[in-house]
């Protein structure tokens, strides 16, 4: 495939592996990004649009969030160490 796009999300489960950026020319002028939150909302104009995106094409229900757990605001420091731990999955909201 030519002008492909490799996104790098994170480094949840270790960093990525050095590997020959030359490869990429080879392969069809293919293209790597570590995009960061904190680039794309550097400013609050940034993060103001942003958000209005986020949240309209959530209520035109474009986008789905699933919630896989509750958890009572008292116990938001177990919740912290199951995230911590990678024992959640999904979306944890606290609530009162």
């Amino acid at each position: 495939m030519r002008f492909g796009l490799l996104v790098s999300f994170g480094n949840a489960s270790g960093p990525v592996p050095p590997f020959e950026l030359g490869i990429l020319a080879q392969k069809g002028s293919l293209y790597v990004t570590r995009p960061t939150l904190h680039t794309y909302t550097a400013s609050r104009a940034d993060l103001e649009a942003s958000s209005k995106e986020l949240f309209d094409v959530v209520l035109a229900g474009q986008v789905k969030i699933r919630i896989d757990r509750r958890c009572a605001l008292k116990d938001a420091a177990k919740a912290h160490r199951d995230l911590e731990a990678r024992r959640t999955t999904g979306s944890c909201v606290l609530v009162p």
